[in-house]
């Protein structure tokens, strides 16, 4: 009991900024739609958790504007010191794509 308190990961706080196109499917003119944190124990649950916030209608946020997030959104992570990270939804899930796609 007391080993698995001692191991368990903290949550921390990721600085997210979800881009989307003016229209699904498309692969150019990503544009910033919105900016929050979402608490997770690492990168890959920061990605899951931000999904489910963005694709259940009583979870999203009330000043949302943007749509459900859908294949070809893309997600940046900011950590800070630990670096910046984006990744792309694909059909197979999140993949991490270099910041010139955003272009």
């Amino acid at each position: 009991m007391m080993i698995k308190v001692l191991t368990k990961r903290a949550c921390v706080q990721y600085d997210v900024t979800i881009f989307q196109t003016p229209k699904r499917r498309e692969n150019k003119g990503h544009m910033a739609v919105y900016r929050t944190t979402v608490k997770a124990v690492n990168r890959e649950n920061c990605l899951k958790e931000t999904f489910s916030i963005f694709n259940v209608t009583d979870r999203i946020p009330e000043n949302y504007k943007g749509r459900f997030l859908s294949t070809g959104d893309i997600i940046f992570i900011d950590e800070g010191r630990g670096g910046q990270y984006y990744y792309q939804l694909k059909p197979g899930g999140w993949v991490p794509i270099n910041r010139i796609n955003l272009l």
